[in-house]
C-alpha cells in the first residue's frame, strides 16, 4: 500500500514527487517508457528561474529526477495501463501487470503536441522545428520564420514571434482562419507578418539544422519553397487522458476539469500540469501544479487517514 502514486513524469510529476518525498509520503512515480515530458525535446530552455545560462531540456528533467530520488522518490520507468478509482485504496496497474494500491493518486501525464506527422518535421524537431514559440522564439530574433495553424493559439504565437523575428508567414490549410475575429484582425495588420492561405507543409528543408519549407498548394498542387529559420508548428494539442475516461469529469477536449484547487471529481485523486492547463502549458507553470497538488495530497491524507 502507497500513499501515494504519481502518474507522469515531466515537470509537474517531478515536482510532486519531489514535494511528497521530503513529506515523508515515500511516493511512487509511474515515469512512463519515455520520461521526462516534451522538456525532452527541447534544445535549450532560457526562461525556466535558476539557470542564467540556459539548460538542455534533458538536462532539466535529469536534474528534477536525482532531486526527487534523493529525498526517496521510487520512480519506476514504467507506463500505467488501466486504473481504478471507484474506491479507495485506488488501483494502477504498470506494463508488468503489477496492480499498485494507494491512498491518493496524483496525476500529471501531460499534453502532446500535435504534429504534421512528416518525416523532416521528426528529424529536425529541436533544431528548428518547435511547438512552442514562447519557449524557443528567442532563438530566432532577427530570422524570417513560418507559423503552421490557424486557431487562436496560431494567432497568438505568430504575434509573439512577430515582435522577435524578420518576418513571419502564417501558412493555413484552408482558406479561411478559425481564429476569432480580433485575433485575426492583428495578425492580418501586421506589419511584419505574411498569410499563405490554402497551402500545406510538403516538406521541412535542411539537413542539419531547418534552411527553409516546401509548401503545396490544396487547390493547384502548385510547390513553393521558402528560405526560413524556424518552423513553429501550432494545429493544437491532445492532452494524455485516454486512461481515465469515465471515471474523472473531462471537459469536450479530454482535459481534466479539477473540482477544487487540484482534486479531480473523485476525492483522493488529484492533477497537476498541462493535462488539465490548455492555457499557459509552461515548464514552470506545470511545476508550480505539481507543488500544489502534493501539499493537497498532504492535507487530504492527514485528514482522511487509512481505517
Amino acid at each position: 500500500m502507497h500513499n501515494v502514486i504519481i502518474i507522469g513524469s515531466g515537470p509537474a510529476g517531478l515536482t510532486a514527487a519531489l514535494y511528497t518525498a521530503r513529506a515523508n509520503l515515500n511516493p511512487i512515480v509511474l515515469a512512463g517508457w519515455e520520461s521526462g515530458g516534451q522538456l525532452m525535446l527541447t534544445t535549450e530552455i532560457e526562461n525556466f528561474p535558476g539557470f542564467p545560462n540556459g539548460i538542455a531540456g534533458p538536462d532539466l528533467m535529469a536534474n528534477m529526477r536525482k532531486q526527487a530520488e534523493k529525498f526517496g522518490a521510487k520512480i519506476v520507468d514504467e507506463n500505467a495501463t488501466t486504473v481504478d478509482f471507484s474506491q479507495r485504496p485506488f488501483k494502477v496497474t504498470n506494463d508488468s501487470g503489477e496492480v499498485l494500491e494507494a491512498q491518493s493518486v496524483i496525476i500529471a501525464t501531460g499534453a502532446s503536441a500535435k504534429w504534421l506527422n512528416i518525416p523532416s518535421e521528426t528529424k529536425l524537431r529541436g533544431r528548428g522545428v518547435s511547438s512552442c514559440a514562447t519557449c524557443d522564439g528567442y532563438f530566432f530574433k532577427g530570422k524570417d520564420l513560418v507559423i503552421v495553424g490557424g486557431g487562436d493559439t496560431a494567432m497568438e504565437e505568430a504575434l509573439f514571434l512577430a515582435n522577435l523575428a524578420s518576418s513571419v508567414t502564417v501558412v493555413h490549410r484552408r482558406e479561411e482562419f478559425r481564429a476569432s475575429k480580433v485575433m485575426q484582425d492583428r495578425v492580418l495588420s501586421h506589419e511584419k507578418i505574411k498569410v499563405m492561405y490554402n497551402h500545406t507543409v510538403d516538406e521541412i528543408l535542411g539537413s542539419n539544422v531547418v534552411e527553409g519549407v516546401r509548401l503545396k498548394n490544396t487547390q493547384t498542387g502548385e510547390l513553393t519553397e521558402l528560405p526560413i529559420a524556424g518552423v513553429f508548428i501550432a494545429i493544437g494539442h491532445h492532452p494524455n487522458t485516454e486512461l481515465f475516461k469515465g471515471q474523472l469529469e473531462m471537459d469536450e477536449t479530454g482535459y481534466i476539469i479539477p473540482k477544487e484547487h487540484t482534486q479531480t471529481s473523485i476525492p483522493g485523486v488529484f492533477v497537476a500540469g498541462d493535462v488539465r492547463d490548455q492555457r499557459y502549458r509552461q515548464a514552470i507553470t506545470a511545476a508550480a501544479e505539481g507543488a500544489k497538488a502534493a501539499l493537497d495530497v498532504e492535507k487530504y491524507l492527514i485528514e482522511n487517514p487509512v481505517n
